[in-house]
């Protein structure tokens, strides 16, 4: 994750060896249990460990590897992934005095990514070709290298398409599986078993490497049983169509398996198992801790924020501490933005969005559907204008002489700008910069792999200043696409009013700003701005601790109720002149975005008696 802000992040306060494990309350000693969230991104694991209340008591992080081979290609290790795991965990129950017999329940989240193990061994597969001999068994989601694959996945036009956008992204699961296909040997494939990352990890917890399960989450080559006319979920026409054929065998066995027939699919934190011996010892836990079924990171950055309690007007709630309504979460869409930014909202019926992922319904709650947009890059953008630019070295310098982070710098330099330039607005500063930021291509709204990025307005400025604005239009960009991505969710259906946001970039203030001032809806900020995914991943946890003995498990909404805390509002500007020069800029990113396409189009047709 980018490090992002200005705003520093806050640890909550640490308890005490017997605080840990004990509860005191008037006067009385209570016993208080303990739950882990696991939330793996992609460039770190973190674990987690929040009381009953929901409130955080440790937190800790280890770095995991990320390989890139050639250009677009990213990869990692479960193993590498685990052990960082391990050391998380053990670092978190250690540096806050936990008693690792107070903990019971445990929840994972992790990246859209691939993970491969062999169907015979069980063993992880190397995806690392030509000879597929590395330790690396995950693609991740950031890894761009099924091009031919996934224009082959989307000339089918298969009804199946309705239920992620339209259109399958580059980013997703299955143009990856088939890149396998058409690159490993036969033999070889043959033998593969194929897992969502975070089902990867909770089947390496439970040590239940031959049950097969899948969280609902990811299932992109999937249409509910019941709708459509699906009667095993997985479309077998569609995978016989792309070439993924010989994966329907045994009943999708390699993929998963049949609900109710050799798999459980299961919703966000319904109990799979418990913590096996081994995997138990290797954590620095007991055995037998409940393990839920894991989810997306994304969708943990979901159930860690919009069940907190805020007064917002849209929803004419009477008190900050009135209990949340489940239909408030129709209204709530989370951004969960690292990285890449993903744009989550929940819905009582099918919400069909071009360029939006889903609707996947039981992803999160049994009976109601998901959607996420997203854009590739917006963390990285970030990184990668700012360390591009010409002034990048100097700024750094300063940035350290002041003791502040790089983004910190910069914000502080552009409310210095604004002063010096006497200008009414940081908004003002950028209005004759024009930058559009696809480098990475377009997930959403218009689900387009081969964008770009432009920008109108270059001057000569090899400035600090000048690298102050290029940031600040970056920023901006940032928050018209957020817009982008609500209006056309709204105009499908959906009916979003609010934006309840997580991950680091939720520090920056001048970002929030501009989000909320661009959407024209206030921004809700997590009380714990940094662990608000694995926040999330303990609330299943706590979920998967709660079954009865038939296994049943308490409502996760009843839990994120319980656990979500209250966050910050940032409210939309209410300067008339900020309102009317970001609805001007967002009508010119609008032409920036399909000029582009469209100049794409009247040159490949200039090219055509090249290209047959």
């Amino acid at each position: 994750m980018a490090s992002m802000g200005s705003m520093p992040y806050r640890h909550p306060p640490q308890q005490t060896s017997s605080q840990a494990s004990r509860d005191f309350r008037d006067g009385l000693q209570v016993h208080v249990d303990h739950y882990i969230g696991i939330d793996v991104g992609t460039g770190s694991a973190r674990a987690c460990i929040v009381d009953s209340r929901g409130d955080i008591v440790g937190l800790a992080s280890e770095n995991i590897g990320l390989w890139q081979p050639q250009q677009g290609y990213y990869e990692q290790s479960t193993n590498d992934i685990w052990r960082c795991i391990c050391v998380a965990v053990q670092r978190a129950i250690s540096q806050h005095n936990i008693d690792p017999g107070t903990v019971r329940g445990m929840g994972f989240d992790a990246t859209c990514s691939l993970a491969v193990f062999s169907n015979v061994t069980d063993e992880p597969v190397s995806v690392t070709g030509p000879k597929f001999d590395s330790d690396r068994n995950v693609i991740l989601w950031l890894d761009h290298r099924p091009v031919e694959e996934t224009e082959k996945v989307n000339a089918t036009n298969h009804n199946l398409l309705r239920y992620v956008g339209e259109k399958m992204s580059i980013e997703m699961e299955i143009p990856k599986v088939l890149w396998l296909k058409n690159h490993m040997p036969k033999e070889l494939f043959d033998q593969c078993k194929f897992y969502d990352l975070a089902d990867a990890l909770t089947h390496i917890a439970t040590g239940d490497e031959k049950r097969s399960f899948c969280s609902v989450v990811c299932k992109q080559g999937y249409v509910p049983v019941g709708v459509d006319g699906s009667v095993k979920g997985w479309q077998e026409d569609f995978l016989a169509e792309i070439g993924l054929g010989d994966l329907v065998k045994e009943e999708f066995k390699r993929m998963g398996g049949v609900d109710g027939v050799n798999g459980d699919y299961l919703s966000a934190g319904e109990l799979v198992g418990t913590l096996c011996n081994k995997s138990a010892s290797e954590l620095g836990l007991p055995p037998g801790i409940a393990i839920g079924s894991g989810v997306i990171d994304a969708y943990a950055g979901w159930i860690g924020t919009v069940g907190a309690k805020v007064e917002l007007e849209s929803e004419q709630l009477r008190s900050s501490v009135a209990k949340n309504d489940k239909t408030q979460a129709f209204s709530r869409l989370a951004a969960v933005a690292g990285t890449s930014t993903c744009h989550l909202a929940m819905s009582p019926n099918p919400v069909f969005v071009p360029g939006v992922w889903g609707p996947y319904r039981d992803t999160i709650q049994p009976g109601y559907w998901m959607a996420e947009g997203g854009q590739s890059a917006t963390g990285e953008l970030l990184k990668h204008v700012i360390e591009t630019h010409p002034a990048f070295n100097q700024a750094v310098s300063i940035a350290e002489s002041h003791n502040a982070n790089i983004y910190e710098f910069l914000n502080e330099h552009l409310k210095e700008l604004a002063q010096e330039q006497n200008a009414p607005s940081i908004f003002y500063l950028g209005r004759h910069l024009f930058f559009y930021g696809d480098l990475w291509g377009n997930r959403s709204p218009i689900a387009d792999a081969r964008m770009t990025g432009s920008i109108v307005g270059l001057t000569s400025d090899k400035s600090v200043d000048g690298l102050a604005i290029h940031y600040y239009a970056t920023l901006e960009f940032i928050a018209l696409q957020t817009r982008h991505i609500v209006e056309t969710m709204n105009n499908a259906g959906h009916s979003i009013t609010s934006i309840f946001m997580s991950g680091s970039q939720c520090q920056n203030d001048i970002l929030v700003e501009l989000i909320a001032s661009a959407c024209n809806m206030p921004v809700l900020i997590p009380r714990y701005i940094h662990a608000a995914v694995c926040h999330g991943a303990a609330m299943l946890g706590a979920k998967a601790a709660s079954a009865n003995a038939e296994g049943k498990t308490e409502d996760l909404w009843d839990i994120m109720d319980r656990m979500s805390k209250p966050g910050k509002k940032v409210a939309p500007t209410k300067d008339e002149v900020e309102k009317a020069l970001l609805d001007t800029k967002y009508r010119i990113f609008l032409e920036q975005c399909y000029k582009q396409q469209e100049y794409r189009a009247l040159v490949d047709e200039t090219l055509r008696p090249w290209d047959s």
